[in-house]
């Protein structure tokens, strides 16, 4: 501000401090000044005088920048290019220079739209006109988007959004995603900035429908197909299996065959997709590939980790002739395998359910059946943890949702023990030729049990660490196996993929990709499909909770089912619902034991935490 001359200020002169008025109280070496009802001393070049006064309290005077003003023209006009003092200016819009027009006149000024103020001189110009209409275009527009802004606030408290609300809405679905870190509009409610409090008001709101299932997108899993050219298969010399009866056991409406088995005598045969005859190491597909890490499995939908056409191509049974990369050995009666062979095969495969196959299994399959019973054997004898927990397997169509406990038993046994039995072959065969491929491990835990009950099976489920996979042969305590590797997945696991493209070039007699390549891609592949369990074990929880509801809806109670005691702790009751495969807790019941089954009751439903309470009926 400009320097004051002290000489010129007495006691009332209304002077401008800190954007806002003051009165002079006194004027000594420094000047006392009413600010807010205290007083305060400052120097002469912190305030500016804006009328010599007498005025008594600031109180009387109307603050604001005048909005109308019908001498505002008129002396913009006259004042084109002529500098004038605040006094003067105020004569020229109020007819007069009193504390209320000095202000208000002062008031334009650091608005600075019409007016502005020369520092060294202290004098008032008019601006430019096309400045004037420029800022004015501006504030309306400013005014325009903030009584916007405000609006839309106002209808999301009322929850009554509009159509056209639904573009400002999209950085609160980031935020639910969790792919944003905030959202302005959650800020300016005063609401928790939290993935939880975004999604329950976007449910609120209407803009998502409840049914919406956010979890893939919160571990950031890619939500299409990958669209890519699907090359010309590599020219491979086969062995001729076409004259054994292969099947490809599946469940119900199985997309993916990819597996398929078979029996030579006492030579089984394990036959798998060949993809690596069109996925190459380092091709587009394998780079791609390579960052999903697999398929992903949504109660509503499949994301293939490559393009379907794929499987077209390659399923087992899709065509008349399919093939394949088929593994052979003989299991011995102590479950062992020996003479394991592998090569690039063709052959006719029939594909069939697991509901049909259980129908031959004391016909069709009674020789598979009798073989890898062996096989199982020599797992339950080497410690195999054989967890008998509740699975479910859920399926949306057309808005239903279906929920379907898996069996265990029958031609599903079979297909399971078979394809173990061809990790393992691929997993001797890669150790004894120094073929570098990603072995699955898991350690041994602290203590080995054989859980019979169910609560039994709970508990010791808690003492297993997770599999993992590295470069080295080791074993799989879970699998009772001296070691193992995945490779019977070639079309929905990348790592099942890789052991394919090894063993083409160990077959083929081309380069291997030696170990530390070997550790590259399963840290890619393990840190995408990572994410992608995650998000099926959520997605799965969405949809379980969305059945229960949608049962209350159609029936018009509540859900009612058995429910199993697994665990007793000093606050909670754990249970399993075998119909569900959803382990609740409830407040203790001291009354219940262990394995004790009950009739229990849904109470509460809450799709935004994914949680769902029950009280015990009997």
């Amino acid at each position: 501000m400009t320097a004051l001359n002290k000489s010129t200020l007495k006691k009332g002169a209304l002077v401008y401090y800190k954007s806002k008025a003051a009165i002079v109280e006194a004027v000594s070496d420094k000047i006392d000044i009413l600010f807010f009802k205290t007083t305060k001393r400052v120097r002469d070049k912190d305030i500016k005088l804006i009328h010599p006064g007498p005025l008594n309290d600031v109180a009387v005077l109307d603050m604001d920048v005048p909005e109308t003003l019908n001498t505002l023209d008129e002396t913009l006009e006259l004042l084109e290019g002529e500098p004038v003092s605040l006094s003067d200016l105020a004569e020229l819009l109020y007819g007069e220079f009193t504390p209320q027009s000095a202000w208000s006149s002062w008031m334009l000024v650091v608005d600075g739209l019409y007016f502005s103020l020369d520092t060294e001189t202290d004098l008032i110009e008019v601006r430019p006109q096309d400045l004037i209409t420029a800022d004015q275009e501006k504030r309306k527009a400013d005014s325009d988007k903030k009584e916007a802004w405000n609006t839309l606030l106002e209808r999301i408290k009322d929850n009554k959004i509009k159509k056209d609300d639904y573009t400002h809405l999209v950085e609160i679905e980031q935020l639910a995603c969790g792919e944003r870190e905030g959202s302005r509009i959650m800020k300016a409610l005063s609401l928790q900035e939290t993935k939880e409090v975004a999604h329950g008001l976007l449910i609120k709101l209407g803009y998502w429908d409840e049914e919406y299932n956010p979890w893939p997108r919160r571990f950031g899993l890619t939500l299409h197909d990958p669209e890519l050219m699907i090359p010309e298969a590599l020219e491979t010399q086969r062995r001729d299996l076409q004259h054994l009866a292969a099947w490809a056991i599946d469940d119900v409406g199985n997309q993916d065959p990819d597996d398929a088995i078979s029996l030579e005598n006492d030579f089984l045969w394990v036959h798998i997709a060949d993809v690596s005859s069109l996925v190459t190491p380092d091709s587009e597909l394998d780079i791609e590939a390579r960052g999903r890490g697999t398929n992903v499995y949504l109660p509503d939908q499949t994301i293939h980790m490559l393009p379907t056409t794929i499987t077209q191509k390659l399923g087992l049974g899709l065509q008349e002739s399919s093939n394949a990369l088929s593994v052979g050995f003989r299991i011995t009666a102590s479950g062992e395998l020996e003479d394991i062979k592998i090569c690039f095969s063709s052959l006719k495969v029939t594909r069939t359910t697991y509901d049909a196959a259980d129908e031959a299994l004391e016909t069709t399959f009674a020789d598979l059946k009798a073989i890898t019973d062996r096989y199982h054997q020599r797992r339950l004898n080497n410690n195999a943890a054989m967890l008998d927990l509740p699975e479910v397997n859920i399926k949306v169509s057309d808005g239903e949702i279906m929920i379907q406990p898996y069996s265990r038993g029958g031609s599903r046994k079979i297909v399971t023990e078979a394809m173990l039995a061809a990790g393992e072959a691929v997993a001797l065969f890669a150790t004894q030729n120094n073929i570098p491929i990603p072995y699955a491990h898991q350690p041994e835990p602290e203590e080995i049990q054989h859980p019979e009950k169910l609560s039994e099976h709970y508990a010791y489920r808690r003492f297993f660490k997770a599999s993992r996979h590295n470069t080295d042969p080791a074993s799989h305590f879970g699998l009772g196996l001296p070691c193992y590797t995945r490779v019977t997945s070639p079309i929905r696991r990348y790592l099942d993929l890789v052991v394919h493209q090894q063993l083409r070039a160990f077959l083929t007699e081309q380069p291997l990709l030696d170990h530390e390549v070997m550790v590259e891609r399963i840290g890619l592949a393990d840190e995408g499909s990572f994410a992608a369990r995650k998000a099926e074990r959520q997605s799965n929880q969405h949809w379980k909770l969305l059945y229960l509801k949608q049962q209350q809806k159609q029936s018009g109670e509540s859900w009612q089912g058995e429910a199993v005691v697994v665990m007793q702790d000093e606050r909670k009751t754990t249970l399993i619902l075998p119909d569900l495969a959803i382990e609740p807790k409830i407040n203790k019941q001291d009354l219940l034991a262990l394995d004790q089954s009950l009739t229990v009751q849904s109470t509460v439903v809450n799709m935004v935490d994914l949680y769902v309470g029950f009280k015990v009926l009997a």
